[in-house]
């Protein structure tokens, strides 16, 4: 059976607790094969902005887990489709956990929103998902997140759950578990 191929990015930057927890949490579907390919530093507010005055360069960072110096979430989905997928697109793109929401005009300038939207522009089924803070705890709980998110995984691939083309679908997960 042909593994799932899923492309992962986010703007916290490749090191950030939610994007590992969301690799975690992914891997552990049956039939996946997860890549990440995050920017090497914070890129949050960035919007849908594209690198273009110089040369971005990937670093491998563990088995299919990339940061790409001084790229943004667009960066990093448009050179993984075009120098990672070539021969075949990822059949999702997950961008988060992004700590913190993204919710009504905050989606224009949000960078985990732009690396989903730059995978719909490239024709693949993509989620933003970021996780509401309680910033009375500052390193923040994905718990609820992770499992949402592969919930979702499920359903898509099961096909009862389907991503509308040309769009991407916006999760924002509540800081206070008893809200959800």
């Amino acid at each position: 059976m042909k593994k799932y191929k899923i492309l992962v990015t986010n703007d916290d930057g490749y090191e950030a607790k939610g994007l590992l927890e969301l690799r975690n949490a992914l891997r552990e579907l049956e039939n996946v094969e997860v890549t990440v390919v995050a920017p090497a530093n914070e890129k949050s507010a960035c919007g849908h902005s594209l690198t273009l005055v110089r040369p971005l360069r990937f670093v491998g960072v563990d088995d299919n887990f990339f940061k790409l110096d001084d790229g943004t979430p667009s960066d990093c989905v448009y050179l993984a489709i075009s120098t990672i997928f070539t021969d075949e697109k990822p059949d999702l793109l997950v961008s988060g956990i992004n700590r913190g929401s993204n919710m009504g005009e905050d989606i224009t300038y949000s960078g985990t929103a732009a690396g989903a939207m730059e995978g719909v522009l490239h024709d693949i089924p993509s989620i933003a998902i970021s996780q509401v803070m309680d910033f009375s705890n500052p390193e923040g709980d994905f718990s609820l997140a992770c499992k949402t998110i592969k919930l979702l995984v499920t359903k898509i691939r099961e096909g009862s759950f389907p991503l509308p083309e040309r769009e991407f679908l916006n999760v924002n997960i509540p800081a206070d578990v008893q809200d959800a």
